[in-house]
């Protein structure tokens, strides 16, 4: 068990695997990014041992993110690999699903179980739009290929008010009447140089909810409230799926967060909303032993922090999304 100073058990990793991404998503980076050397990124066996590591520490929950984790190298040994991992009782995937057509079987065969998948908008040419090289029939080809696998699925959907804050809302939100898939409408963060548009952009969750109300019905709250992970969940009137609210800049869930970010060149973050981070990578290729580099962990996640400044205009400028992993 891995405690925090304020009690809380931290037991969930998110790796990022790449900085790297296919797309160029308006709310996450610029369009000429530029991305690490490979060499200053961890690689596989360094993955593996601090997965390893962190298992020992009692972390049992991973999820493997970017940039976009499918453009990595060797992903699917890597996936198998962690599964492997004693202690680790879930391996879950965030992606933007365009190479799924092709890698969504092998992933599940290697012990995958869940992806989540960006998709911002059903309308072709917005969604070209907001990722600037995107094409939505690759992304609904890597849904089909998910869902033929066996994988669960929850679709993922960032909000950005005067792209997608309307009609695109309610679109995405009619899935879950016929799909048993959770839709998650994500509320937009400010990071790096970016984050002047992504504030403006913010869309609350009680805008969200009235705006699919009045077209589709009443929403009735699932579970009593109890968040999933994240998300506030509501259903429409007889569908199979769930909405999912993720409001991390205007409702914060400090208290219930068991998060911990590594980041793909070796960081350990322990908010996603502050700059403050722990250097893995250093030591473990200085020759630092596993005991050694569990010290190290330990003591970081015991300094996580409550949650994040924006309400003090503590913004985090030293990366962008796709630096850190979502």
């Amino acid at each position: 068990m891995s405690l925090d100073r304020y009690g809380r058990d931290i037991s969930y990793l998110r790796i990022s695997l790449t900085d790297k991404c296919n797309l160029r998503c308006i709310y996450c980076m610029p369009e000429e990014m530029t991305f690490r050397p490979r060499e200053e990124l961890l690689q596989d066996d360094e993955i593996l041992r601090l997965v390893r590591i962190f298992a020992d520490l009692g972390f049992s929950k991973i999820r493997l993110t970017g940039g976009e984790p499918t453009v990595r190298a060797n992903v699917v040994d890597i996936v198998q690999q962690i599964v492997a991992t004693p202690a680790i009782k879930t391996v879950a995937m965030t992606t933007n699903g365009l190479l799924l057509d092709r890698l969504a079987k092998p992933l599940a065969e290697a012990g995958l179980r869940r992806v989540n998948i960006s998709i911002d908008t059903l309308e072709s040419a917005k969604f070209r739009t907001v990722t600037r090289w995107g094409k939505l029939d690759d992304v609904w080809n890597g849904i089909a290929a998910a869902k033929e696998a066996g994988l669960e699925i929850k679709l993922n959907a960032v909000i950005v008010r005067g792209y997608n804050d309307q009609q695109d809302v309610v679109d995405l939100a009619r899935l879950t009447l016929v799909h048993p898939w959770q839709v998650r409408f994500i509320e937009m963060m400010p990071f790096g140089d970016v984050s002047n548009f992504q504030q403006a952009g913010i869309v609350k969750e009680e805008e969200l909810r009235h705006t699919i109300a009045e077209r589709l019905g009443p929403l009735s709250v699932v579970d009593d409230g109890e968040l999933d992970g994240e998300a506030s969940l509501y259903r429409l009137e007889e569908a199979p799926g769930t909405l999912g609210f993720i409001s991390s800049v205007t409702k914060p869930f400090c208290a219930s967060c068991t998060r911990a970010r590594l980041t793909a060149d070796g960081r350990m973050r322990l908010c996603l909303l502050r700059e403050k981070e722990v250097d893995l990578i250093t030591p473990l290729r200085q020759g630092a032993s596993n005991a050694d580099l569990s010290d190290i962990i330990r003591e970081g996640i015991w300094w996580k922090p409550w949650g994040h400044g924006l309400s003090k205009n503590m913004i985090p400028l030293n990366r962008v999304m796709s630096e850190i992993g979502g």
